[in-house]
């Protein structure tokens, strides 16, 4: 990313969900800073509660002054207090649209951490990056609006072979949500999802449960331990019903995997934002690239299979005996879940 920021001509678009302003953070800002001396136009949607570390900082001024153009989506202002609810809708997408040729998406924050983190991030060309950029400024030109939770105007972008399916947090406007259900559903062979957050609704959990019913291999790939310990709390608390029903669930036993990827048979592949939990699927704005591209779905499947490789399946037997200390901390998760 840092190396097509360099190589930028005419434009720089950014819509990410974390950017610090330390080391890494602040070696972006000033490849941004260098680009915009140079004559390139740089944009930079960040959200205000996930890069609240640059947003509380003299930075965005001095970015401003140098001709940088920077956005907070959703600004948390006390005043608000009466339509506190809307404070969760966050932008979590992460999007970057180069010269409007080349682009990138996945999974990446703009942090020092993520550095040693088991992530997915894709460079992509060809005809995807103009729906990548139409969703950019989609975003761009609606955090300015008072009403930024009105629904976005675009129902679905598609192109051929690969698609940009993005989610909003609007019951009609939950199109990757829906497409991953939908394709879950007509799988043949085989389900694999890798998340670094596993908290799947009653209607994702039936469908997983069901799709290993028709003899699907259905496999969930988590983190051994994630960075939000309530999370996990949380997404265990289902494992013994799924496990009942044949879902195989593993765990990741090295680095933080916060990758969000999934394969369903040998024909559909995606990488992108969407966690499998309640903020993706209910309040976040997420997008994710979707490709039937053989090729692209068989590397996707690629990296499913090391990383299963350095993980531990956890059976029914064994989860059975865990610590009651830890059955109880999930039990505690039960009034929360919903905003996890």
């Amino acid at each position: 990313m840092k190396e097509g920021c360099l190589n930028a001509r005419v434009s720089i678009d950014i819509e990410q969900y974390i950017l610090e302003k330390d080391k890494i953070g602040l070696e972006f800002l000033e490849i941004l800073v260098r680009k915009r001396k140079e004559g390139v136009r740089v944009r930079l949607l960040c959200d205000m509660v996930g890069s609240y570390d640059l947003f509380s900082s003299p930075l965005p001024k001095a970015l401003k002054d140098v001709g940088i153009e920077l956005r907070f989506w959703n600004v948390v202002k006390p005043w608000r207090v009466h339509t506190i609810f809307s404070w969760f809708f966050r932008d979590h997408r992460k999007i970057m649209v180069i010269d409007k040729r080349v682009g990138f998406i996945g999974g990446v924050g703009i942090r020092g951490d993520f550095r040693t983190w088991r992530d997915t991030h894709v460079r992509v060309i060809g005809p995807v990056i103009g729906e990548m950029s139409y969703a950019f400024e989609e975003m761009w030109n609606l955090s300015q609006e008072k009403g930024v939770f009105r629904r976005l105007k675009k129902t679905r972008i598609f192109t051929k072979g690969f698609s940009l399916v993005t989610n909003s947090p609007f019951l009609r406007k939950r199109f990757f949500y829906q497409e991953l259900v939908a394709t879950i559903r007509n799988a043949k062979h085989s389900v694999c999802l890798t998340t670094p957050y596993f908290i799947p609704d009653r209607r994702l959990r039936r469908i997983l449960a069901s799709a290993k019913g028709r003899g699907v291999e259905t496999i969930v790939l988590i983190p051994e331990k994630s960075n939000h310990m309530w999370a996990d709390r949380a997404g265990q608390a289902y494992f013994e019903k799924l496990l009942q029903r044949g879902v195989r669930i593993f765990q990741y036993k090295g680095e933080i995997l916060h990758a969000k990827t999934v394969v369903v048979d040998e024909d559909w592949a995606s990488v992108g934002s969407f966690n499998l939990d309640s903020l993706s699927i209910l309040y976040n704005y997420e997008a994710n690239i979707v490709s039937t591209k053989p090729a692209f779905v068989e590397e996707v499947r690629g990296y499913f299979l090391a990383d299963l490789l350095q993980s531990e399946e956890i059976t029914l037997a064994q989860w059975l005996k865990r610590p009651r200390k830890q059955k109880m901390l999930e039990l505690l998760t039960l009034p929360i879940r919903r905003f996890l």
